[in-house]
């Protein structure tokens, strides 16, 4: 079972990634911030905002590494720290056309439950990598969802709880 953990950046993700792998799952770190990281060391300050296919493409190549990789693991259930539709979506609030590739990779590989992280002002922060203001986190969670919906999923909403009780939560909604 594949499942993504979305939504718009700063609303606690990688927290419930990380502790889904301190309890022992099989989880999917996000690379956008390694990959900023890395070309920010190359001269390229925000490579998304500079170059904002260049970086979705190598985004895209790392989430289905990520997923192609998930197929091979023994257990059933992988987490991702984002998934391929996030990329769309990203686009999409930033108004930029993108090729047919894209929406390819998005449709032909599959998630099986998505859940959304919502904008919660109270855990919200700005750092190095982390550009966007609270008000554009809004507008990215809000494209985030309408991809995935256009793409046929039904999403999941996390409540704005702790770290514990929102992967509590997770558990209880995949053991249905």
């Amino acid at each position: 079972m594949k499942i993504v953990i979305s939504g718009g950046p700063g609303t606690g993700k990688s927290s419930i990634i990380n502790k889904l792998e301190n309890l022992g799952y099989s989880v999917f770190h996000e690379s956008s911030r390694e990959i900023i990281q890395k070309f920010k060391k190359l001269g390229h300050d925000q490579l998304f905002l500079s170059d904002p296919i260049k970086f979705s493409e190598i985004l895209l190549q790392n989430r289905l590494n990520q997923y192609l990789e998930s197929n091979k693991l023994k257990n059933n259930c992988s987490f991702f720290d984002r998934g391929i539709p996030d990329i769309l979506a990203y686009l999409n609030y930033k108004k930029i056309d993108y090729n047919k590739d894209f929406n390819n990779y998005a449709a032909k590989h599959k998630y099986d439950i998505i859940f959304i992280s919502e904008p919660w002002e109270k855990i919200y922060k700005k750092d190095q990598e982390r550009y966007e203001s609270f008000k554009d986190l809004v507008e990215i969670n809000k494209h985030i969802k309408e991809m995935y919906m256009k793409l046929g999923y039904k999403l999941i909403i996390l409540p704005n709880k702790s770290i514990n009780e929102r992967v509590e939560f997770i558990l209880d909604k995949i053991n249905e």
